[in-house]
């Protein structure tokens, strides 16, 4: 797997954590509730974000990598992300005919959806197949520490860097797209919707973003709404005072792909039902450039 490498004296270093979750973000329930990692790494109940336990999703994850060092391909790998953790959901691979009984059964004990039966870390050290040949690591004091690597990384002065205006919107990972967007969302995977007043809304759109923002601007002007950019950020801001004051939304454009952008609109000011009326007129100018919207619920 891509995620562990060797260093320079031939020690396995696991990389690649710029979206793992903290201890430190762990909640009053005990649980984690950050969605991070590669998604076909990810154990089921990190995608239902109800909070899950750390060290068991790990454990998951850590099985997803034995499965592809032994099969040579992952256990859920589909091109179309609900049909991936429809998958994940339920569990729903096979082991390869080459595989040993030992392997297989230690695997799906890995591999179980259920995080409560899971096998556990204890567990695994006591599996008869996982203890053939098994040595435990050895510790030293002091390593010789091989820090060109790490002298490399910081070479580039801070003092180099200038503001520019953005060619491209910021990109969102899988986990952060469907986070963010209730109509790819997971938790409709595993339980029924429940009705509520939002603040905020999505849509996606296959248009150039630069399109995107006109069609917004266009949209807004005409229903009262002052219009200010920054690079793939926009403010509109309403000329009238409503039952909470001016009504202003906040508008950001993503790229989920090179031709696929998610656009995010959220109620920064007023009153949010007059934000629901608002994005019912505002959304009519944009069905030109509107692929896929999310519904907004009224009381």
């Amino acid at each position: 797997p891509e995620n562990l490498l060797l260093d320079s004296y031939g020690v396995l270093k696991i990389s690649d954590f710029g979206l793992s979750a903290f201890s430190q973000q762990v909640r009053e329930d005990g649980l984690l509730h950050t969605a991070c990692g590669t998604p076909n790494y990810v154990a089921p109940e990190v995608l239902k974000d109800k909070g899950y336990d750390g060290k068991s999703s790990d454990i998951w994850s850590c099985g997803v990598i034995l499965f592809v060092l032994m099969a040579g391909y992952l256990p859920f790998d589909e091109p179309n992300l609900i049909t991936l953790y429809n998958k994940i959901g339920k569990a729903d691979f096979t082991c390869p005919s080459w595989l040993s009984p030992g392997a297989k059964k230690f695997i799906k004990r890995i591999l179980d959806p259920n995080p409560l039966t899971r096998i556990t870390i204890h567990d695994i050290l006591n599996d008869e197949w996982f203890k053939k040949g098994y040595k435990p690591p050895k510790f030293e004091e002091e390593e010789d520490v091989n820090l060109d690597d790490v002298d490399a990384a910081f070479n580039d002065s801070t003092e180099h860097f200038v503001t520019e205006r953005k060619e491209k919107p910021e990109s969102l990972n899988a986990f952060e797209f469907i986070s963010r967007s209730q109509s790819f969302s997971l938790d409709k995977l595993f339980e029924k919707p429940t009705g509520h007043v939002k603040r905020e809304t999505r849509f996606a759109s296959h248009c150039p973003p630069n399109e995107i923002i006109s069609k917004i601007e266009e949209a807004a002007k005409p229903l009262g709404f002052n219009v200010h950019k920054q690079n793939y950020k926009m403010k509109l801001k309403g000329d009238k005072n409503g039952r909470k004051g001016q009504l202003s939304v906040a508008t950001e454009v993503f790229e989920v792909a090179p031709c696929l952008h998610m656009v995010e609109l959220r109620k920064t000011g007023g009153d949010t039902l007059e934000f629901h009326k608002f994005y019912k007129q505002f959304s009519s100018g944009l069905k030109d450039v509107v692929w896929k919207a999310e519904d907004i619920a009224e009381e």
